[in-house]
C-alpha cells in the first residue's frame, strides 16, 4: 500500500454547490430536468442568452477574430508576402498546442500558394520557444518572415535579433505577457518588437475571451487571411470555409490538449471539432484513430485528453514533434499509419518512464523534509526532461500542492511546474526572476531553467512567500447535488450528456448520497485494478456501482474503518456490512446490445 493513500483520500473536504437560481423555471424554459438546471447555474451560466449558448451554441455564436489585437494587421503582412512569394518560415512549439498551430497556420498558407515551410524546435536541443540558433538559421537560409505560433511572447532578445537581421516578425501567441512591476506596485508589459502580436493575454487587445490556446489563436488568424485571399480571387471563398470547417478538429483538439478551460467559446469549439475529427478525411487523424481502436466511436474530451493527445505530446518529449507534424501533413495514408503506430509506441514507453518517475518523486518526498514544504520542488537529476511536466502534475494530483520538478540538462537545470487554483505560479515565479536562465508560463503550469545551484534558494524563496494557507492545501471536491441514485434514469442520463464536451472549467457532473451498503464485490480488469460493486440505499434499492481509482487507497480505508476481516466477507460472496458516503456519478454501460444503469464512485467517506 502506498504510503499515507488512505489518509489522503479521507483529508478531501467535500463541498456542495449551493448557487441559487429558478430552477424549475429554467428547467421549464429549456425542457430539461431541474437537476441539469442546477448543474449549469453551478458553472456560472447565468441568464437565458447564456444558457442558450451552453446547451446549443454553434460555430455562429464563435467571436469575431477581427477583435484580436494586431490579428488584421498580421493578416495584411501574410497577403502580402504570399503575393510577393517571400519566404515565411512557421516556428511553433513540441507540445499538442504547437503542432496543431504549426499544421494550422502552414496548411492554410499552403493552401494560398504562398513560399512557407515550418520549423518545431527540439525539446532537449533547443528548449521552448525562439532561440538565437533558429532566428540565425532563419536568416541564412533566406527566410524573409518568422511566424510563431503557441511561443514568442516572451522571446524578446530573440525577436529583436531577426529584425536586427532584417526580417519580419509575427507573433501568435496565447501565454501571460512579460511584465515589469514598478514602484508603485503597477504592471508595465514589455512586449516584443514584432511586427504584429496576437495574443488575447495583451492588455490592449480588447478580445473578450482571454482563455483560447495557441491553435485557436492561429485558426482565428488564419480565417481573416483566407477571407482576405479568397476577396482577392486568390481561392473561391467556398474552399476558405471547407478548409476552415477542416481545421475545426485541430482547434478542439490543440483546447482540450492544451487543458484550457471548457468555457465559453472554447467550449463550442471543442464540441464541433471533436465531431469534426471523428469524420475528418486527414491520414493523420485517421490513422492515429485507427492505431487508438477509435475509428467510429463518439469521442469525447476523454480521448483527447488521455489517449490521442498524449501520443502527440510523445514524440516531442523522447523524439522529435515534427513526426506527429509530418503524421498530419503527408497525404499519403499508409505513411500516417506508420508513423501513428510509432507515435502509440513511443507513449507507450513514455507511460512506463512516467510510472518509474513519479515513483523517485514521492520517494524523495516522503524521505525528506519535502513533504512539510507548502510548495515542492523535487530535483531528479536523471529523469528525462520531457518527463518533469507530466510528474510534477501527478505529484501534484498526489499532495494538492503546487509541484516543479527539476531535471539535470545539458546546460544547468530544466524543469516545469504545476499549480493549484490558489497559487498563480507564474505571478509567484517572477517575484525571483533573478535566479533563472528562462521561464515562462502561466497560472496553473510554467517551465523554468536555472544553474543547479540555484534549486535550494528557488525552493527557499517559493516556501518563503508561497502565501498558501492550510485551508489552501486541502483538496476540495465539489458536489453538483445530494441525490438519491434512486433519481437516476436512463433518460436522466442521456440528458447529462447536454452539459458536454466534459474537462477543465466544465468538469463532468457528480452527486452525494448518504450511507450506501457496498453488499458484495468483484475485482475486474485484466490488472485486477477494477472494482464492481452490489450496493443498496437505505430502502433496500440496489444498483450497480463501479470504481476505477485506486483499489489500494480503498481497500485501505476499508480496513481501517471496518476492519480487514469484513473486506473479505465483501469479496467472498457472503455479504458485508460496509456502509459509506459516496461520490458518484450516473452512466449507461452497453454490453452485447443491452443497456444498465450503473453507478461510478469518484470518492467515498464515512
Amino acid at each position: 500500500m502506498k504510503k499515507g493513500a488512505a489518509a489522503a483520500i479521507c483529508m478531501a473536504k467535500w463541498m456542495v454547490s449551493a448557487k441559487k437560481a429558478d430552477f424549475n423555471g429554467i428547467a421549464e424554459r429549456f425542457g430539461i430536468d431541474p437537476v441539469i438546471a442546477r448543474i449549469i447555474r453551478n458553472r456560472d451560466v447565468e441568464g437565458e442568452d447564456a444558457i442558450e449558448k451552453f446547451l446549443h451554441g454553434t460555430t455562429a455564436d464563435l467571436y469575431d477574430p477581427a477583435l484580436l489585437k494586431d490579428a488584421g494587421k498580421a493578416a495584411d503582412i501574410l497577403c502580402d508576402k504570399t503575393g510577393e512569394k517571400k519566404k515565411i518560415r512557421v516556428i511553433g512549439d513540441y507540445d499538442i498546442d504547437g503542432v496543431c498551430s504549426s499544421y494550422i497556420l502552414t496548411a492554410c498558407l499552403e493552401k494560398c500558394g504562398a513560399v512557407a515551410d515550418v520549423v518545431i524546435p527540439h525539446r532537449i536541443l533547443d528548449g521552448y520557444g525562439l532561440n538565437d540558433r533558429l532566428i540565425e538559421e532563419a536568416a541564412g537560409e533566406g527566410v524573409d518572415t518568422i511566424l510563431t505560433c503557441d511561443n514568442g511572447i516572451a522571446a524578446l532578445s530573440q525577436i529583436a535579433l531577426a529584425k536586427k537581421l532584417g526580417m519580419t516578425v509575427i507573433v501568435t501567441d496565447h501565454h501571460e505577457v512579460p511584465y515589469e512591476v514598478q514602484a508603485d506596485g503597477s504592471r508595465v508589459e514589455t512586449l516584443p518588437s514584432a511586427d504584429a502580436v496576437v495574443d488575447p493575454k495583451q492588455n490592449a487587445c480588447p478580445y473578450p475571451y482571454k482563455g483560447i490556446c495557441g491553435a485557436v489563436v492561429a485558426y482565428k488568424l488564419m480565417e481573416i487571411y483566407l477571407g482576405k485571399m479568397a476577396g482577392e480571387g486568390v481561392l473561391p471563398a467556398g474552399e476558405a470555409d471547407a478548409l476552415l470547417q477542416e481545421l475545426l478538429a485541430f482547434a478542439g483538439f490543440a483546447t482540450v490538449g492544451d487543458v484550457m478551460e471548457l468555457t465559453d467559446e472554447n467550449r463550442i469549439l471543442v464540441r464541433y471539432g471533436l465531431r469534426q475529427i471523428g469524420q475528418s478525411a486527414n491520414p493523420g487523424l485517421r490513422a492515429l484513430l485507427m492505431v487508438n481502436e477509435l475509428t467510429d466511436r463518439k469521442l469525447t474530451g476523454y480521448h483527447i485528453g488521455f489517449v490521442l493527445g498524449p501520443c502527440l505530446n510523445a514524440t516531442g518529449r523522447l523524439d522529435t514533434a515534427q513526426r506527429a507534424l509530418a503524421m498530419f501533413r503527408t497525404k499519403d495514408p499508409a505513411e500516417a499509419v506508420t508513423i501513428a503506430g510509432e507515435l502509440k509506441a513511443l507513449n507507450d514507453s513514455r507511460k512506463e518512464m512516467t510510472l518509474k518517475g513519479t515513483e523517485q518523486a514521492i520517494e524523495r518526498i516522503e524521505s525528506t523534509t519535502l513533504k512539510a514544504d507548502k510548495v515542492l520542488v523535487v530535483f531528479l537529476p536523471d529523469c528525462h526532461e520531457s518527463l518533469a511536466g507530466i510528474i510534477a502534475g501527478r505529484i501534484r494530483e498526489r499532495y494538492h500542492r503546487p509541484v516543479f520538478v527539476l531535471t539535470r540538462g545539458e546546460e544547468g537545470v530544466k524543469g516545469s511546474g504545476r499549480s493549484i487554483e490558489a497559487y498563480h505560479m507564474y505571478d509567484k515565479m517572477s517575484e525571483c526572476r533573478e535566479l533563472y536562465t528562462k521561464y515562462g508560463g502561466h497560472k496553473l503550469a510554467a517551465g523554468v531553467s536555472m544553474p543547479e545551484e540555484n534549486v535550494e534558494p528557488f525552493r527557499a524563496f517559493l516556501n518563503a512567500h508561497s502565501g498558501l494557507t492550510e485551508e489552501d492545501l486541502t483538496e476540495v471536491i465539489h458536489i453538483d447535488v445530494p441525490m438519491p441514485m434512486s433519481y437516476v434514469t436512463a433518460a436522466f442520463v442521456r440528458q447529462l450528456s447536454l452539459l458536454e464536451p466534459f474537462g477543465n472549467g466544465n468538469p463532468k457532473p457528480v452527486f452525494a448520497q448518504r450511507a450506501v451498503r457496498v453488499c458484495r464485490g468483484r475485482i475486474l480488469g485484466k490488472n485486477k485494478n477494477v472494482g464492481k460493486y452490489r450496493v443498496a440505499d437505505e430502502a433496500g434499492r440496489e444498483y450497480d456501482m463501479m470504481y476505477f481509482g485506486d483499489l489500494e487507497q480503498w481497500h485501505a480505508f476499508l480496513a481501517a474503518h471496518f476492519g480487514q476481516e469484513e473486506v473479505g466477507r465483501l469479496y467472498s460472496g457472503g455479504g458485508s456490512a460496509i456502509v459509506v458516503n459516496v461520490i458518484y456519478y450516473p452512466d449507461i454501460n452497453v454490453y452485447r446490445g443491452r443497456e444498465e444503469l450503473q453507478m461510478v464512485m469518484q470518492n467515498y467517506s464515512v
